[in-house]
């Protein structure tokens, strides 16, 4: 039985530490802009992809550089309402 809660209690301090893993309340529109983040910020990271997608979109990596940055302050689109308690 401490076994589980000792797992619990790693969980719950990885969830509060690291915004991406996620807790119980989340809802499906905030995993899915974490994915997204990420995902744009690791293509950013890597200077090949970039150079990839650059060459897909036929343009240059500067505008695809900004338009991944630009796509990160909303990459789902606006939060859903939330009904009130």
């Amino acid at each position: 039985m401490g076994d589980r809660y000792n797992i619990h209690s790693q969980l719950e301090h990885l969830q509060s530490k690291y915004i991406g893993t996620g807790h119980a309340d989340t809802s499906k529109w905030e995993w899915l802009t974490n994915q997204h983040r990420d995902s744009s910020a690791s293509y950013l990271g890597h200077f090949d992809m970039l150079n990839y997608f650059a060459l897909a979109e036929n343009e240059t990596k500067a505008r695809v550089k900004f338009s991944m940055l630009d796509r990160m302050v909303q990459p789902c689109g606006p939060p859903p309402e939330r009904p009130e308690d």
